[in-house]
C-alpha cells in the first residue's frame, strides 16, 4: 500500500511519464532530458577528432579518405545509437585509436596486407569476440591475463600511436646510422605540428572540453597561411556512390590465412582490455556501478561493443570500440542512453561534411596522435608495480616492443612469453593461468612460422 501511495504521489508531482522517461528511466538515474542532451553534445565534441584522424590514418594505407570519413561517421553513429537504445548507458563508440594505426601502419604498410584483407581481420576478430561474449568466455579469458600485462598493452599502444604521430609530422625521421633521428626544426610542417602539440597540451591543462578537437581545428587553420592546409572546394555535400566505396569490401577469406592469426589475436586482445577498462572507468565516474564494482547488464554493453568491431570491418572504418571520452559526457551529467542517442545523431549529421573532414593536414592529426598516446600511457602505466620484477619486467617488454617493433601483436607476444618463462625459472609456474601457457605457446609458434 505504501508503494502504491508513493507512486501516486510521484505521478502527481511529476505528471505522467513521457516517452523519453519510459524509455530511458531518467528520474530513476536522477537526470533530465536537457542534461542528457548537453552530455551527448559534450561527448561528441571530445571524440569528434576521430572524424579527422581516421581518414588521415587509413588514407595513408591507400584507402579513399572521403569514403573513410563517411564510413567513420556511419559506423560511429550506428553503434553509439545501438548502445544507447539497447543498454541505456551513456557510452559512445567510434573507430578505436591505436587499433586504426595498428591496422594502417602495422598490417597494411608494415606487412603489405591489402586494406580489404585488413578489414577482414577486423570482421573476424569482432565475430570471435561476439562469440566469446555470448558464451560467457570473455570474462574468463580476461581473468587469465595478469593485470600488469593488461596495463602494459594499453601503455604500449599509447607509445605506438605517439611514435606514429611524431614520424607522421617529421619531428622524427629515418636514419641509416641510428634507425631514427630528429627532423628539421625549421621545416614548416614540423613547426606546425609542434605548435599544434603545444596548443592542445595547453587546452588539456586548462581542462577545456573538446581540447583535442579544438587543437586539430586550430592547427589546421594555422596551416592555411603556410600553404599546408587547403580550403575545401565544398563545405557540404550529399553522400554519393563514391562516399560508400569502402563498405562491404572486406576480404574475410584472405584474413583467415595462418600468417594473420597473430594479428587477429592482437586486435582481439586490444578490444578485450580497452573496452573493459573504459566501461568500468566511465561507469564508475557516473555512479553506475553496484556495491561490488560491477556494471549491471554489462553483457549487453560487451555485446554491442563486440558487434561494433564487426560493423567497423563491414564499413571499412577499422575496429569500432567504446570510447573513454564518454567520461566527458558523464561529467556533464549524462547517466542514460539518451545522451548516446544525441551523440549518434551528431555523427550522422557529420556525414554531410565529409569534404571538410579530409582537408585537415596530417600535421594537425599528428599532434592529436601524440596527445592521445600520452593520455593512453598516463592512465595505466602508473598502475604497474615496478618493484615486482617478475610482473613488471614482462610488462616493460610489452610496452617497449609494441612501438619499437611497430607491431601490437609482436609486443603482446614477447610480453606473454617473457612472463611465463620468468615464472617458470623462478619456481612459480603455478601462478600462470593454463590459458596463458597455451597463448604463449601459440605466440612462439606464430613467430617461428613468420621467421
Amino acid at each position: 500500500m505504501a508503494t502504491s501511495e508513493s507512486t501516486h504521489v510521484s505521478e502527481q508531482a511529476f505528471g505522467e511519464p513521457g516517452p523519453l522517461e519510459r524509455r530511458f528511466r531518467l528520474r530513476e538515474r536522477s537526470t533530465t532530458a536537457g542534461a542528457e542532451a548537453v552530455a551527448g553534445v559534450t561527448t561528441f565534441m571530445t571524440m569528434a577528432y576521430i572524424l579527422f584522424v581516421n581518414p588521415s590514418i587509413l588514407g595513408a594505407a591507400g584507402m579513399p579518405a572521403e569514403a573513410v570519413a563517411v564510413a567513420t561517421a556511419v559506423a560511429a553513429g550506428l553503434t553509439t545509437l545501438a548502445m544507447g537504445l539497447y543498454t541505456n548507458y551513456p557510452f559512445a563508440l567510434a573507430p578505436g585509436m591505436g587499433l586504426n594505426a595498428a591496422l594502417a601502419y602495422g598490417l597494411v604498410l608494415g606487412q603489405h596486407v591489402p586494406w580489404q584483407t585488413a578489414m577482414g581481420v577486423i570482421f573476424v576478430e569482432g565475430a570471435l569476440v561476439t562469440l566469446l561474449v555470448l558464451t560467457n568466455v570473455r570474462e574468463a579469458v580476461m581473468d587469465a591475463i595478469p593485470l600488469a600485462l593488461k596495463r602494459a598493452i594499453g601503455a604500449g599502444i599509447g607509445l605506438f600511436i605517439a611514435f606514429i604521430g611524431l614520424t607522421q609530422s617529421g619531428i622524427v625521421v629515418r636514419s641509416e646510422a641510428t634507425l631514427v633521428t630528429f627532423g628539421s626544426f625549421t621545416d614548416p610542417k614540423v613547426l606546425l605540428t609542434f605548435g599544434g602539440l603545444l596548443v592542445t597540451a595547453t587546452l588539456l591543462s586548462l581542462r577545456v572540453r573538446g581540447a583535442i578537437l579544438i587543437g586539430i581545428l586550430l592547427t589546421a587553420l594555422a596551416g592555411v597561411p603556410l600553404g599546408i592546409t587547403q580550403w575545401p572546394q565544398q563545405w557540404v555535400r550529399l553522400p554519393h556512390a563514391g562516399s560508400f566505396s569502402t563498405f562491404f569490401q572486406l576480404d574475410v577469406a584472405g584474413a583467415l590465412q595462418l600468417g594473420l592469426l597473430s594479428a587477429i589475436f592482437a586486435f582481439m586482445m586490444t578490444d578485450f582490455f580497452d573496452t573493459m577498462g573504459t566501461v568500468v572507468a566511465v561507469a564508475g565516474e557516473g555512479g553506475l556501478l553496484d556495491r561490488e564494482g560491477r556494471l549491471p547488464g554489462i553483457r549487453r554493453v560487451l555485446l554491442v561493443d563486440s558487434l561494433a568491431a564487426v560493423t567497423g570491418g563491414l564499413a571499412g572504418a577499422s575496429s569500432v570500440t567504446t570510447y573513454v571520452e564518454s567520461a566527458a559526457g558523464v561529467a556533464e551529467g549524462g547517466r542514460t542512453g539518451l545522451s548516446s542517442v544525441v551523440t549518434a545523431v551528431l555523427f550522422f549529421l557529420a556525414i554531410f561534411f565529409a569534404p571538410v573532414l579530409v582537408v585537415v593536414p596530417p600535421q594537425a592529426t599528428a599532434a592529436a596522435l601524440v596527445v592521445v598516446g600520452f593520455l593512453m600511457l598516463g592512465t595505466v602505466v602508473r598502475e604497474i608495480h615496478f618493484e615486482r620484477y617478475d610482473e613488471a619486467f614482462p610488462a616493460f617488454i610489452t610496452l617497449l616492443t609494441i612501438p619499437l617493433t611497430y607491431s601490437i601483436a609482436r609486443g603482446i607476444g614477447y610480453g606473454f612469453i617473457t612472463y611465463v618463462v620468468i615464472k617458470l625459472l623462478t619456481g612459480r609456474p603455478r601462478e600462470v593461468h593454463p590459458a596463458l601457457w597455451a597463448v604463449a605457446a601459440l605466440f612462439v609458434l606464430s613467430f617461428v612460422w613468420a621467421s
